[in-house]
């Protein structure tokens, strides 16, 4: 049985019915003509989420990416240091003394899986040659900039151990869609890029791009977008500054701007939280409405699971397997 027929048959009720009537307004979405915005926050990089995530931008299902820095360049680590990573089978028993033997070890763990502090120090070598190199010139770019840089360095070529077709920013890339990264420096890279200004390294902090201009770039497309009668859906996966900041984008236009333009046309968000004690992730899309970030009869799901089990799923039901 196929994963649509599968999905079909058996999520009728609950938060199984929520994920297929999700994938099916997804599909809706874009026979309509519409395009979508995905954003990505959590470790779903690490979690390896770019297996299925860059089929999806490769087949046009995806237009644009609202990651948090830790998504950028995890996927980015773990396309060249995947063997390396080390496994926890039994995370949750983990003792005080356990965790500083990984420390010690140089493994940074998230969850289940450790990050070797190794393959961070290969790619800061890598991207501070690009900042340094930009402040000596005065010059500006946004953090995507220099990782899509880094990514596609036919030198780093040898140094991968997945295959390129798993990583959602070489898909990204080649496809040449938006990718924003508000709040980039709650990262490892952005903990990197401060300490390297602050020693001089790298020459002011006005080398990468702020979040503000981000925030116009994304505005910009969503006009020339709107411009050309394309409605633009949302899918979030988690929550966090990777989901506020874009969604943010319609209320600004209107109220900030006095400009009119289309809300967005589609909304999706996966999300473990409790709704809701005031946190973002844990709003219902409802809430939204009362932004001004979707109309009522915007069609709009929320589901309450685990996005590394959920989002493959979704992305085979929209590309059909």
């Amino acid at each position: 049985m196929r994963i649509r027929e599968f999905v079909d048959f058996h999520f009728r009720h609950f938060n199984a019915r929520e994920t297929r009537e999700a994938a099916r307004g997804w599909i809706r979405h874009l026979e309509s003509g519409g395009k979508m915005l995905l954003t990505l926050a959590g470790a779903m990089s690490t979690a390896e989420l770019g297996i299925s995530l860059a089929r999806m931008i490769r087949a046009k299902k995806v237009h644009g990416i609202c990651c948090t820095g830790a998504n950028l360049e995890e996927d980015l680590f773990n396309l060249v240091a995947h063997n390396d990573y080390r496994v926890v089978p039994h995370w949750r028993e983990l003792t005080p003394e356990l965790e500083v033997e990984l420390y010690e070890a140089g493994m940074n763990r998230v969850t289940d899986t450790c990050i070797p502090e190794t393959v961070m120090r290969h790619i800061e070598k890598r991207i501070l040659k690009l900042w340094s190199e930009a402040g000596r010139k005065g010059e500006r770019h946004s953090h995507w900039h220099y990782i899509r840089t880094v990514a596609s360095d036919e030198s780093l070529k040898p140094h991968f151990q997945i295959p390129a077709e798993h990583s959602w920013v070489l898909a990204a890339h080649e496809c040449n869609i938006p990718v924003l990264v508000p709040g980039w420096e709650d990262s490892t890279l952005g903990n990197m890029f401060a300490a390297n200004v602050m020693m001089g390294n790298v020459k002011s902090h006005q080398v990468v791009r702020t979040g503000s201009e981000q925030m116009q770039e994304l505005a910009e497309w969503y006009l020339r977008e709107a411009d050309e009668g394309v409605s633009m859906g949302f899918f979030q996966v988690a929550g966090g500054i990777a989901g506020d900041f874009p969604i943010c984008v319609v209320p600004m236009i209107h109220q900030d701007m006095k400009r009119k333009c289309p809300s967005w046309g589609y909304f999706a968000q996966i999300s473990d939280s409790t709704t809701s004690y005031g946190s973002y992730s844990g709003a219902n899309p409802g809430e939204k409405i009362t932004w001004g970030k979707l109309e009522p009869g915007t069609p709009r799901f929320a589901i309450n699971s685990d996005a590394s089990i959920v989002a493959p799923l979704i992305f085979a039901y929209v590309l059909g397997d």
